[in-house]
């Protein structure tokens, strides 16, 4: 209370100013004379007109509070956005992925890549399907562009393939227009080689390499790539012949193990024959 005393008596002035105003505006509002009202009138008319002349100056907060929301919506939209762009991009590649499944006449197990090594030499995938799904080494990984590599590893449930792109691949491989046989490798570099090819046989640019029939762990005419380049390196019986493949291994999401598996009669009697 004494504390309150103390404020009334240092803001005196102000107090008795403010309460002097408000018994003058009091006594303005009950007064009906003419001229009182006259003023009134005014004075509304006055303010009227500074309320329109000052409404076109922005609310700042309002205007804060409409562009937080806006922010929002807009990071919402662009959200949604790129769900229904992957969306698409997906069912893209799975309908090129069931054309694939038509033209194979093996069975396929389809599978996501969900892991990849990082050493360049020894390029490996990890797919999430293993030998619960019927999947065992040495089948096939292909996709609609074509020959990805091979499976060396499995568990239950996951499955490590070996890429064309690999220090150790090897696969028998045909010029599709020719009919020249030779094997596929890799050394390293942007492009496979195909090797044991002689200067005699017939292979040029542009020519189309698939998968031979010669060959125990891959099916037939599986597209590899197209001839890059062919050399003719002196002193040497063969060919240097570079395949640009057809499979863009760095973009690599979703593959199929083929169930192929060799014929083990055929194993037997060339095995047989071979001791």
């Amino acid at each position: 209370m004494q504390r309150l005393l103390i404020i009334i008596r240092l803001f005196k002035e102000y107090i008795l100013g403010a309460s002097l105003i408000l018994l003058s505006l009091l006594l303005l509002s009950l007064n009906d004379n003419s001229q009182i009202r006259r003023i009134r009138s005014i004075t509304v008319g006055f303010v009227g007109a500074l309320q329109d002349a000052v409404s076109f100056i922005p609310n700042f907060f309002a205007l804060r509070l409409e562009n937080s929301l806006l922010r929002r919506t807009n990071v919402d939209l662009m959200d949604e956005v790129n769900l229904l762009r992957e969306a698409k991009l997906e069912n893209l590649r799975l309908r090129s992925l069931l054309g694939l499944t038509e033209k194979l006449s093996y069975p396929v197990v389809a599978a996501e890549v969900v892991g990849r090594t990082s050493n360049p030499l020894r390029n490996t995938i990890t797919v999430n399907i293993g030998s619960d799904d019927g999947v065992k080494p040495n089948m096939p990984i292909v996709t609609d562009e074509g020959l990805v590599g091979r499976v060396v590893a499995t568990s239950k449930h996951y499955s490590v393939g070996q890429l064309v792109t690999n220090r150790d691949f090897r696969a028998t491989a045909k010029v599709q227009r020719s009919r020249v046989n030779g094997i596929l490798a890799w050394e390293g570099g942007d492009f496979t080689v195909l090797i044991n090819v002689a200067k005699t046989l017939d292979v040029n640019a542009g020519d189309v390499v698939v998968t031979s029939e010669v060959s125990r762990m891959f099916p037939p005419n599986i597209r590899i790539g197209v001839v890059a380049s062919v050399t003719e390196q002196p002193g040497n019986l063969f060919k240097r012949i570079e395949v640009a493949n057809s499979v863009n291994f760095s973009k690599l999401e979703e593959v199929f193990v083929v169930q192929y598996r060799e014929d083990p009669e055929q194993v037997q009697l060339e095995e047989k024959v071979l001791r």
